[in-house]
């Protein structure tokens, strides 16, 4: 089997994986990137990945969907080779099939299983801390390439205008003429990101380390005490105060938990020799807090609109009012929106987007 060529390797992989896809027999596990087809592998296929036999694997197939995020390496699995080497608790990607790939499944409780609402508590929290710290010790040497245009380590400055520069001129550009005038509707200006911009700087220079950048319930698993952070598309190379701002956005965390997990995050640094991590951390996290509630409103006004059904009755539409007011309110302040529509108009935009669509 190990002399079958690469293609044909790859070929019979990806045959044996939609077929098990196909037929059903599994969860799936839908995301806003992809859909994730948990299955057991067959003899055949086990000793192709070199798994175990009728051990889970996760089949990972993207969506096709608006380009919202950044993804500077295109293959996951160039970054997992490297992240796996030193976080042994985080799955492998076991091969790459066609647009998909095929991942080691990781057995444990989904922290988004517990609903967003739930309180985390100190001890996952230290946990989460422990796994900010190993993440920034992962060498920058072993990393895939960087794009030509990204900014010099230290360069935070530089690494905050590229990231609104992606907002800018990859998420809100190329879908302003189908999604331009429902953002103008619901209180979000052309010019939002310029504004963002002219008022929000990183004060301090901080050494780059690789980023997770995603964070959340739904990519944590927890086993025992011990918890692994899948899904690793999203990973960047940047300022460490970037990860924690979206861990602290994305987990949906109170206040009192936003600032006890800081804390913990600020002194497992200190504790590991990496205080330069921290650097500036009560001037420039605000900063970046700024920026996830910022960039988000583009995403979460496409989702709320690409989500309703052809059939759209009052209460979908009131439905995706409510994600739309969620997110214009979290961006009024980073991006100064002084005029914010009422929930019926709000209501009303989307019903003249979806007539539109249709």
């Amino acid at each position: 089997m190990h002399r079958l060529p690469h293609r044909a390797r790859e070929a019979l992989v990806h045959h044996l994986v939609e077929s098990s896809r196909l037929r059903g027999r599994g969860e799936v596990l839908q995301g806003h990137h992809n859909t994730n087809y948990v299955r057991r592998a067959g003899l055949l296929l086990a000793l192709l990945l070199g798994a175990v036999p009728f051990t889970r694997f996760k089949y990972r197939v993207p969506l096709e969907t608006v380009e919202v995020v950044p993804r500077i390496w295109p293959r996951e699995a160039d970054v997992l080779s490297v992240v796996c080497r030193h976080l042994p608790e985080v799955p492998p990607c076991l091969a790459d099939v066609g647009a998909g790939s095929v991942h080691r499944y990781r057995a444990g409780r989904v922290l988004s299983d517990g609903g967003p609402d739930r309180g985390v508590g100190d001890e996952l929290m230290r946990s989460f801390a422990s796994f900010f710290v190993r993440t920034a010790r992962i060498p920058v040497a072993e990393l895939p390439a960087r794009p030509e245009d990204w900014p010099g380590d230290g360069d935070s400055q530089g690494f905050l205008e590229w990231l609104v520069r992606f907002t800018r001129e990859v998420v809100y550009r190329p879908n302003r003429e189908g999604f331009g005038a429902l953002f103008e509707a619901v209180g979000v200006p052309q010019d939002a990101m310029d504004r963002f911009a002219a008022r929000h700087r990183c004060r301090t220079s901080r050494p780059f380390r690789l980023l997770h950048t995603d964070v959340h319930r739904a990519n944590v698993v927890v086993r025992g005490k011990r918890l692994a952070v899948i899904d690793w598309e999203l990973a960047l190379l940047g300022d460490p105060l970037h990860d924690l701002a979206t861990h602290l956005v994305r987990m949906a965390y109170g206040k009192e938990e936003q600032g006890r997990m800081t804390e913990l995050w600020a002194e497992a640094m200190e504790d590991a020799g990496l205080g330069d991590l921290a650097a500036g951390l009560h001037e420039d996290l605000p900063v970046y807090l700024a920026f996830e509630h910022a960039q988000s409103v583009y995403p979460d006004v496409m989702r709320a609109a690409l989500d309703l059904p052809g059939d759209a009755g009052p209460d979908h539409f009131h439905a995706a009012a409510d994600r739309i007011e969620r997110a214009t309110r979290r961006a009024r302040e980073p991006l100064r929106l002084v005029d914010l529509p009422a929930r019926e108009q709000v209501v009303d935009a989307l019903r003249v987007w979806h007539r539109a669509r249709r």
